[in-house]
């Protein structure tokens, strides 16, 4: 039997083969976009991939997963090219990684623990570091019987950094007491959150929420958009902290715009749960902008993903557009292709004139018409209500009244029953 060495540090890269399971009734395509996203996944994570596995069953080997014959050829494959690590493209069980890794005498991760490891690589906020750490500490404690080795390695590899060595080799009772402190941490940061939440509606901020499949050019719209800073790259989940910018109008106006985490296929339920305070400003948000890649060609499986996380979240009838970007990357054939509709945007973040077209866009949606009231100084209810239902861009205090300019956001003024209609000056 060949020993793979398995360091404590960063100086032995992990080497890893990827192993994926059709089972029947899987769709042959759709498994073969998701062992390339794996792939991805992997080269992210600082993984170097070596070669790939795909196995046919009727259903996981509830033992080995993929079976005995396939954990033979998996572990000859490790050898032959001096590899330390096998990632999996499905969740196993704890036994099932205690009996993989016994068979390969190396480190077993699953997708669920590649993700939570690329998410604890991304996370620099207080905020977001916690909810990563109670993300795999939750994933982690059903299976505390089959972290055998795997506990012994940790700090060396993915699917491990965050928690640490320390607080994983300790009991259930530990772990639940360190979840339970995440929580209250957690608790008190979205306390925080929602003070911001309640201060943004009572000045009547405009709120865009941006959501998409990762890598689909978020971050790069919101730079574009706003000249801001935040890091944008070709890969998966680049940014993980929600960010929000000011975003200035044609007119002058302006709303505030949020770059949210990037969903993907098999979203760890752990993580959606722990970013679930973080992803709920998407429920803030008077317009959600939708940014698809364009040129993906799983794009329609992408945007069910996105879809089934916002109705997940609660946000399915918010007001939405669609923004197919990265048209710049498509073919003549393949714009001609794109959806049209009234609540559809073909974009490239890289055209300016893309941008101010979204930007015209904007505002004429989210703040149409500008109207003039007239409302009794007394009526500070009628005040409140004219700063919620769009941008107040004029005001006048008189000893009786008080003259307002609103450009209003025309959903907004709908829903409140034109109230205000009978001050319209």
């Amino acid at each position: 039997m060949k020993s793979v060495m398995h360091t404590t540090g960063a100086d032995v890269r992990d080497r890893a083969v990827l192993v994926h399971l059709i089972t029947e009734g899987a769709a042959g395509g759709s498994a073969e976009q998701s062992l390339q996203e794996l792939v991805r996944l992997a080269e992210t994570a600082g993984v170097e991939v070596i070669d790939t596995i795909v196995q046919r069953k009727n259903a996981a080997d509830t033992k080995w997963f993929i079976g005995k014959g396939k954990v033979e050829e998996l572990r000859a494959l490790l050898e032959a090219n001096g590899g330390n690590t096998a990632i999996f493209n499905q969740e196993l069980s704890g036994g099932q990684v205690r009996n993989l890794e016994e068979a390969l005498d190396s480190k077993i991760i699953d997708r669920t623990q590649l993700i939570l490891d690329i998410f604890a690589q991304r996370a620099k906020t207080r905020e977001g570091i916690l909810q990563v750490e109670l993300a795999q500490l939750s994933y982690l404690l059903p299976r505390l019987s089959g972290q055998g080795k795997n506990l012994s390695r940790l700090g060396g590899g993915i699917g491990t950094r965050g928690p640490g060595e320390t607080k994983l080799e300790i009991d259930r009772r530990h772990i639940r007491n360190r979840i339970a402190e995440l929580r209250r941490q957690l608790d008190e940061v979205i306390k925080h959150r929602m003070l911001h939440r309640e201060r943004r509606k009572k000045t009547g901020v405009t709120q865009v929420a941006l959501v998409g499949y990762t890598n689909a050019g978020k971050s790069t719209l919101l730079n574009r958009l706003t000249n801001a800073d935040v890091y944008a790259e070709n890969q998966l989940f680049a940014t993980l902290d929600p960010t929000s910018r000011n975003l200035e109008l044609p007119s002058g106006g302006s709303l505030v715009i949020t770059d949210t985490v990037g969903f993907i296929q098999d979203l760890p339920h752990d993580l959606v749960a722990a970013f679930r305070a973080t992803l709920e400003e998407v429920l803030e948000a008077d317009l959600i902008l939708h940014v698809v890649d364009s040129s993906s060609p799983v794009r329609e499986q992408q945007m069910r993903v996105v879809d089934d996380v916002l109705a997940e979240l609660g946000a399915q009838g918010k007001e939405t557009m669609t923004l197919y970007n990265k048209i710049d990357l498509c073919s003549a054939v393949e714009r001609e292709m794109l959806p049209l509709g009234t609540d559809v945007l073909h974009i490239s973040a890289q055209s300016e004139r893309d941008l101010e077209r979204l930007k015209a866009i904007l505002e004429q949606r989210l703040f149409g018409d500008v109207k003039t009231f007239r409302l009794p100084a007394g009526r500070g209810d009628l005040i409140a209500l004219a700063y919620r239902i769009g941008e107040v861009i004029r005001s006048e205090t008189g000893d009786e009244d008080v003259l307002l300019e609103v450009r209003v956001r025309a959903k907004a003024y709908e829903q409140a029953g034109r109230t205000l209609a009978t001050y319209e000056a």
